[in-house]
């Protein structure tokens, strides 16, 4: 996704989820992406698409100089895409209350090297199933601090008492979601080795009805060589339901930097689906090819992907390729 620049928005903030911080500011930045893209072989409508994106930032400090801060983003035409709410504690972590912006095991779904998005998120629309974890709803998050571990190590540790994957307002809840999903748990670790980054991560999520606990998990790599890096990961999501047993990931790429204004990337996403009696029902194949140039605050991308078996149905109209033309301004 786009980097956001700070327009230097500021406005004095008081009280952060309900504690007494000292005045701080709010920084607003956006960006908009104005697309073409077209589908072979399917029914294609309207080519022309537009994405808009707002990011309000606000920052304060506690009496005891603990940092405190929130995040809201607004997404397209949503009212609002997600929202944190953190409190950094010198020698202690960043604890983290998050609505949907990606902690836990979610931030390990694809991070292979690309150009402009995920293999399957430039447009494909292919309905793969990735890892999420307790972080794709609204959970709590731990992210410890750096003083207490090995050089170059991150853990991060969250926590979902009702894993169920949506959101609720203050003052409420969001009733039962997820068929009757319990608490769950992340627990994820990065480790930088040179020009080198190590990833993994689990997740387990208590099922009250007739399935069985929810189990994923994603380890891979990521190595940089002067102006290419490289990456490889797998993962599973084990839905232990009466007809889906669990989806296997394998996600490898490549990305190239050109030169300062010019990267170009290929990387494949391959999802297999398994039937809770344990046979191989179909597998989702999504291979993307794209470039990126940057102008200051424009960039001109283009994406080539295929797709094979989309929503891992074998109909012949699941077997199409997308290509994508964006601008994206960011402010």
């Amino acid at each position: 996704m786009n980097k956001l620049k700070t327009i230097g928005v500021s406005a004095l903030c008081g009280s952060l989820a309900a504690v007494s911080a000292q005045a701080g500011e709010i920084a607003v930045t956006g960006s908009a992406n104005v697309t073409y893209t077209g589908k072979s072989g399917n029914v294609n409508g309207q080519p022309l698409g537009l994405g808009t994106a707002l990011a309000f930032a606000g920052s304060g400090e506690l009496d005891n100089g603990s940092a405190v801060g929130v995040n809201i983003y607004h997404d397209d035409q949503n009212v609002f895409s997600s929202a944190d709410i953190y409190v950094d504690v010198a020698g202690f972590g960043k604890v983290t209350f998050d609505q949907g912006g990606g902690t836990g095991l979610d931030r390990l779904d694809d991070k292979m090297p690309t150009a402009w998005e995920e293999s399957y998120d430039a447009g494909a629309g292919s309905n793969i199933v990735t890892v999420t974890g307790v972080g794709g709803g609204m959970d709590m998050e731990v992210a410890v601090s750096g003083d207490m571990l090995p050089e170059g190590t991150s853990l991060y540790i969250s926590y979902a008492p009702g894993a169920a994957g949506g959101s609720a307002n203050d003052k409420a809840t969001t009733g039962v979601l997820g068929g009757q999903a319990g608490s769950g748990y992340d627990v994820v670790v990065e480790q930088a080795v040179g020009t080198a980054s190590v990833f993994a991560g689990i997740s387990k999520i208590d099922m009250n009805g007739s399935q069985t606990d929810r189990n994923q998990h994603a380890y891979g790599l990521t190595v940089t060589a002067g102006m290419v890096t490289a990456g490889y990961q797998k993962s599973r999501d084990g839905l232990g339901s009466l007809t889906v047993a669990h989806y296997d990931n394998d996600a490898f790429g490549v990305s190239f930097v050109v030169n300062d204004n010019l990267s170009v990337s290929f990387a494949e996403h391959e999802s297999q689906k398994y039937t809770a009696e344990g046979d191989a029902n179909s597998t989702l194949e999504v291979s993307s090819l794209q470039a990126a140039y940057t102008m200051g605050g424009a960039t001109f991308k283009i994406a080539r992907s295929e797709v094979t078996n989309g929503s891992y149905s074998t109909a012949a109209n699941q077997d199409y390729d997308v290509n994508v033309v964006g601008l994206s301004l960011a402010f």
